[in-house]
C-alpha cells in the first residue's frame, strides 16, 4: 500500500482555494489506519489543536471505514483542504456508482456498527453527502473548525 498526496485543485479546491492534499487508497480494513495517520500528520503541520486534529481523525476513521467496508470500487479517495485559517474539511470519495447514495441507519440498543455517521453528525460543524466528480460514487465531507 503506499499512498500518495497531492496538491492538485480537486474538489476541495472548489469550496475555497488553499492547501489540498489527497490519499489514494486501496478499498481494504488496512486503509483505515494510513488514513488516520496521515490527516493527524497533515493538520498537526498547520498547528491545529490536538483535541481538533483527534476529533478530525475519528471523523476520517469513520467515513473511510464506511467507504471501505459499504462501497464497491477497488480505491477510496480521502483529502483533507485547508478552507480559511480557521476552518478545513475533510472528504472522502469512494467508487460507489449505483448512484443509491448512503442509507440513513438507525442502530438498536445491542448493534456493535452503523453509529459513524452520528458521530460525524456530533462532531463536525457541517457534513453532506454529494456525488463525486472525482470517482462518481459517493463524496461525504465534514468540516471543522480549529477553535476549541
Amino acid at each position: 500500500m503506499s499512498p500518495h498526496t497531492t496538491s492538485t485543485p480537486r474538489f476541495l479546491d472548489a469550496v475555497r482555494p488553499g492547501p489540498t492534499h489527497w490519499l489514494e487508497l486501496p478499498s481494504h480494513r488496512g486503509s483505515v489506519r494510513v488514513a488516520r495517520h496521515a490527516t493527524q500528520a497533515r493538520l498537526a503541520s498547520w498547528q491545529v489543536p490536538d483535541e481538533v486534529c483527534a476529533n478530525a481523525v475519528l471523523v476520517v476513521s469513520e467515513l473511510v471505514t464506511n467507504a471501505v467496508l459499504h462501497t464497491p470500487g477497488a480505491w477510496v479517495l480521502c483529502g483533507v483542504g485547508r478552507m480559511t485559517a480557521e476552518r478545513f474539511r475533510l472528504e472522502v470519495h469512494d467508487g460507489d456508482l449505483t448512484g443509491r447514495g448512503i442509507p440513513e441507519r438507525r442502530p438498536g440498543l445491542d448493534d456493535e456498527g452503523g453509529r459513524g455517521l452520528l458521530l460525524v453528525r456530533e462532531i463536525a460543524d457541517s457534513w453532506g453527502i454529494t456525488r463525486s466528480p472525482l470517482t462518481g460514487g459517493n463524496a461525504v465531507w465534514a468540516s471543522l473548525t480549529t477553535a476549541l
